[in-house]
C-alpha cells in the first residue's frame, strides 16, 4: 500500500510541477492535490492499523506527504495564502532529513530518496514561506524531473517485488537523482515558452 502512495505522490508532484511552470491552472491542481491528500491520508490510517514492523515510520512518512498535498489542495481552491503551506513544506523538508538519517542502516536506497524528498520541499518552503520568487522555475522543473523519478520509480520496483539493495543501487540512486536536480536547474534557466490563451468553451 505504501508504493501505491508513492505512485500517487508521483503523479501529485508532477502537476503540481507543471502548475509552477503555468501549465495547469491553480484551481485544477488544487482539486486534484484534495483527492490526492486524503487518499494518502486514508491509506496511512489503514497502514498504521495493521501493525507490524515498520509500519509506524511507513505511515509517518505518507502522512507528511498526505498533509502537503492537502495543504496544498485547501490553498488553492480556498484561494488562501502561500505562506502556511511554505512553513509547513519546511518542517517535512527537516523532518525528511531525520528519515533519511534513521533508514540509512536498514534501507540505504531508502535514505537517498528522503534526502532527495528533503532538497524538493525546502526548494518548496524557500518558493512559498520566503517568497524567493526566482527559484519558481527550478521547483517545478525539480518536482516534474526528481519528485516524479524519486516516487513512481521505487513505487514500480516495489510493487514488482525487486526494491534494490546494495551499495551499487544506492550510488546509482544517488547519482540519477543528482543529475536530475542538474536537469531541473538547467532547464529553468531556459526562457519560459509563452503560453497560447485558453479559448473559451461553450455551451
Amino acid at each position: 500500500m505504501s508504493y501505491i502512495c508513492l505512485l500517487l505522490s508521483g503523479a501529485a508532484l508532477l502537476i503540481n510541477g507543471l502548475g509552477l511552470l503555468g501549465r495547469v491552472a491553480p484551481r485544477d491542481s488544487g482539486f486534484f492535490n484534495l483527492a490526492i491528500g486524503t487518499l494518502q491520508l486514508v491509506f496511512a490510517l489503514l497502514i498504521a492499523s495493521a501493525g507490524g514492523p515498520g509500519t509506524a515510520a511507513s505511515a509517518g512518512g505518507i502522512v507528511l506527504f498526505g498533509l502537503t498535498y492537502l495543504y496544498v489542495g485547501l490553498s488553492s481552491v480556498a484561494g488562501l495564502g502561500s505562506a502556511g503551506v511554505g512553513w509547513f513544506c519546511g518542517f517535512v523538508a527537516v523532518l525528511a532529513l531525520v528519515f533519511a538519517g534513521t533508514a540509512a542502516d536498514g534501507d540505504p536506497v531508502s535514505s537517498v530518496l528522503w534526502l532527495s524528498w528533503a532538497v524538493l520541499w525546502a526548494l518548496f518552503f524557500l518558493l512559498l514561506a520566503r517568497g524567493a520568487a526566482r527559484l519558481t522555475r527550478i521547483t517545478g522543473w525539480s518536482a516534474i524531473l526528481v519528485g516524479t523519478a524519486g516516487t513512481v520509480i521505487p513505487a514500480v520496483l516495489g510493487l514488482n517485488g525487486a526494491w534494490p539493495t546494495g551499495g551499487s543501487s544506492v550510488i546509482a540512486a544517488a547519482a540519477v537523482l543528482g543529475v536530475l536536480f542538474v536537469a531541473a536547474a538547467t532547464l529553468s534557466t531556459r526562457p519560459a515558452p509563452a503560453v497560447a490563451p485558453r479559448t473559451p468553451v461553450s455551451a
